[in-house]
């Protein structure tokens, strides 16, 4: 945090206050993010396909997150909400395999989403 906080303090400053912006301050394009940054660190960390291109797409980082929060012992519905997932159906179906007893944690999900919804 300490890191983020002191580059916040000297990065490109714009309208939106953004944390990672373009020099100019303003939103980077998904391609230079890819080009510039998350494509370099894989190639340096070896993570590449068969190819030898890199092997992950940005999107990759949102499933990362969720496996961690689940490791972490976080709640399902609390996931749900982070992740933006319209249902707990949709988060066990992406990642209910890492629950520790997903069948367990999704019959309880899916109780609280029926009381609540009254489906």
């Amino acid at each position: 945090m300490n890191g983020l906080r002191e580059w916040k303090l000297v990065c490109p400053k714009g309208d939106l206050e953004l944390v990672f912006p373009t020099g100019a301050g303003a939103v980077e394009s998904h391609s230079n993010i890819m080009s510039r940054g998350f494509d370099p660190l894989q190639m340096a960390a070896a993570v590449v396909d068969e190819a030898g291109a890199a092997k992950y797409g940005m999107h990759a980082l949102r499933h990362a997150c969720a496996s961690l929060w689940i490791e972490q012992g976080m709640n399902p519905k609390r996931i749900q909400k982070l992740m933006g997932h319209s249902s707990i159906q949709m988060t066990f179906d992406r990642h209910g395999h890492l629950f520790k007893d997903s069948g367990a944690d999704q019959r309880a999900a899916e109780d609280i989403q029926a009381r609540l919804l009254g489906c």
